[in-house]
């Protein structure tokens, strides 16, 4: 009989020998997609390849239905654990859309006015020269400043969105509020007041009970540094030299609102699409999220509530996001008349995101010309 060691040995060394391609996908795509879904796996085993990230995680959905989803490389380097479509990433400044349909649904109800001052809701933030709006913090026009030194990598807990407040609350204003768009994530931590005072709900619990539950977002949760989450991504980051190493420390309680949360790519891809019609939310309540907000002097800043809203080269309409955090890069991108939804979600600070444009491109252009 052989020895248990020689049976199992080879099995082992076939594993580790296997290369990091995809691992999973759902089930095979339209007829109509399959060629366009062909190409884009082509494209993104090429990156992944070229640019050594550990790995990405990208879907797509086009008039609501799933077309592509599928994982590529690695979720934990060391451990040789794969990326799954149920892998939770870092998504960084995409939770501010998530952020902004709470928002859209207190206004809704009639709760929340985006243009009262914000102390009407969080007396605990200090008055400026200046009043400070919610919508102005939805469209960083309210002059609330971003992130100074190294406060990107901040350790120190924090227990609840009014204890983040105080990183910046007494701090001046960058500029006059709604006479210039600066971008700010801090901005997104007074959002986050603005929920609990307005719905009388801590963050947290409101954004799990009115905003991801109901749209089946079962995989999405704050990024808690001290819990174990089923399979969240390991972190990384690259030296100078260009080596892969893990990501520094970070923990994102400081701002839930604009970068904290955990997410995976068909969990997005649900949330995205759920803006696409009106079941999820209103008419009223997608334009404050989808118009463009303007200057004091008129100029268009290319951002609505929480989500960007421009115009791509192709001269079509385009929503979304991108997020950078510690180990994690994301972009999250919908084209509303092709009804085309993409989601890339990668495990490694500061990754270049050009792949996740060239998938969306191939499906709005395979979308705008079936009939």
């Amino acid at each position: 009989m052989a020895h248990p060691l020689r049976i199992f040995l080879p099995a082992l060394l076939l594993f580790a020998a296997l290369p990091a391609h995809a691992q999973h996908a759902i089930a095979p795509a339209p007829p109509s997609y399959a060629a366009v879904v062909q190409e884009a796996r082509a494209r993104v085993e090429q990156d992944l390849q070229e640019k050594r990230y550990p790995g990405i995680a990208i879907a797509v959905s086009v008039d609501g239905e799933t077309i592509w989803s599928e994982g590529f490389g690695y979720a934990n380097l060391e451990h040789r654990v794969p990326i799954w479509p149920t892998t939770k990433f870092r998504i960084g400044s995409i939770s501010k859309p998530l952020t902004a349909a709470a928002i859209a649904q207190l206004v809704t109800e009639g709760k929340l006015d985006v243009d009262a001052p914000v102390q009407q809701y969080v007396p605990v933030f200090p008055e400026k020269r200046y009043p400070v709006t919610t919508r102005q913090l939805g469209g960083h026009l309210a002059g609330i400043r971003h992130y100074w030194g190294n406060e990107f990598l901040i350790r120190d807990p924090y227990p609840s969105v009014d204890s983040a407040l105080t990183i910046f609350a007494a701090d001046t204003l960058l500029h006059k509020p709604g006479s210039a768009y600066a971008y700010s994530s801090y901005g997104w931590n007074l959002i986050s007041a603005v929920v609990e005072g307005a719905s009388g709900e801590a963050f947290l619990d409101y954004m799990r009970e009115h905003v991801f539950e109901p749209l089946g977002m079962t995989h999405t949760v704050a990024d808690h540094v001290d819990s174990l989450i089923y399979q969240r991504a390991g972190f990384y980051a690259r030296s100078t030299d260009g080596t892969l190493l893990n990501a520094p420390f970070a923990n994102n309680s400081y701002k839930w609102a604009g970068g904290g949360f955990l997410s995976t790519t068909e969990d997005l891809l649900r949330f995205a699409r759920a803006h696409l019609d009106n079941d999820f939310l209103p008419d009223e309540a997608r334009a404050l999220l989808f118009t463009e907000q303007h200057t004091d002097d008129g100029e268009g800043i290319g951002y609505g509530f929480g989500w960007r809203v421009r115009p791509g080269d192709d001269g079509r309409m385009y929503w979304g996001h991108s997020g950078g955090s510690v180990g994690g890069t994301s972009l999250l991108m919908m084209q509303p008349e092709t009804g085309v939804v993409v989601v890339g979600l990668i495990n490694l600070s500061s990754a270049d995101l050009s792949i996740v444009r060239e998938v969306l491109a191939l499906f709005v252009e395979a979308a705008a010309g079936h009939p």
